[in-house]
């Protein structure tokens, strides 16, 4: 094996392995090494609970982590930093069930809510786990974390996916978020009603 193939991480590897096995990470625009040594990259929805199969049929998740944006490095048994899309605060229990053993106290990890309220901005510790929750409504998590970190988007317009990943949660790894910290059940209660996502489609 060459230097150069030592450096290329694959999944098999990383903290995401097992997700990948258990067939949880969907719909990716990236799935791939990233620009720096031994880093896999993965943008895409992980499943959080899957329907009840009939037969071969494949059917969609009841609900995921969605729009995920997360880097792993080869041979470290832990995520160090994602950010995804919920679609309630309440799968928030889910994601620290499905991401158990993969994650770290000192990782960073952003939960944009579909469900709370729009100035609101929460820690919520679970076994260990630090969850940023995050409002989110109409806009994306790759936009929200560009706000988040004021990056401006022409600053890695000339990157490509995999580099503008890299950019970006290197800038977020470690954020200094001292944002009121309540726990998984207070913010059950907090939670506001999940929004029809067809709502506003036209038919």
């Amino acid at each position: 094996m060459t230097t150069i193939e030592k450096t290329v991480a694959g999944i098999e590897n990383t903290a995401l392995s097992s997700l990948d096995r258990e067939g949880r990470l969907l719909n990716a625009v990236l799935k791939s090494p990233t620009t720096k040594p031994g880093r896999f990259g993965f943008r895409g929805d992980i499943a959080l609970k899957f329907q009840a199969q009939v037969a071969d049929e494949k059917r969609p998740p009841d609900f995921s982590i969605e729009q995920v944006l997360t880097i792993v490095q080869e041979g470290e048994p832990a995520i160090p930093v994602l950010a995804g899309y919920l679609h309630s605060f309440a799968y928030l229990k889910e994601v620290a069930e499905v991401l158990k053993g993969l994650l770290s106290p000192t990782g960073t990890y952003f939960i944009f809510c579909n469900n709370i309220d729009l100035l609101a901005k929460y820690r919520v510790t679970i076994e260990g786990i630090t969850f940023i929750i995050l409002p989110c409504d109409e806009s994306t998590v790759w936009k929200e974390m560009l706000d988040l970190m004021s990056i401006d988007k022409n600053d890695i317009k000339k990157l490509d996916t995999a580099g503008k990943l890299d950019y970006v949660l290197d800038a977020a790894v470690g954020l200094d978020a001292r944002y009121e910290a309540i726990t998984y059940e207070k913010g059950l209660e907090l939670m506001e009603p999940v929004k029809n996502r067809n709502a506003n489609r036209p038919v």
